[in-house]
């Protein structure tokens, strides 16, 4: 079972903290990810519409497959100017 750190920003670090540690099945993606921590916290329910993910600082598409020792990014939709 692989395990990746999860950071979260904005809203979501409200809800999940800072960061957290999360053990997934072999061949998880990051939409297996969010699935595993919307049932950890049904609070984050309709906040991945605009959202992104960055694995080891890159951002990519919710089908990448994880690896143990994987750090994820959960990137809220960013305003400004």
């Amino acid at each position: 079972m692989p395990k990746v750190r999860v950071l979260a920003f904005a809203r979501l670090r409200e809800l999940l903290g800072e960061s957290r540690e999360v053990a997934l099945a072999e061949g998880a993606t990051l939409r297996d990810l969010w699935s595993s921590l919307l049932a950890a916290e049904p609070r984050l329910q309709g906040l991945e519409s605009g959202m992104r993910f960055a694995c080891n600082q890159r951002i990519c598409a919710d089908e990448r497959t994880l690896c143990e020792g994987d750090e994820i990014a959960l990137l809220p939709p960013f305003g400004g100017g």
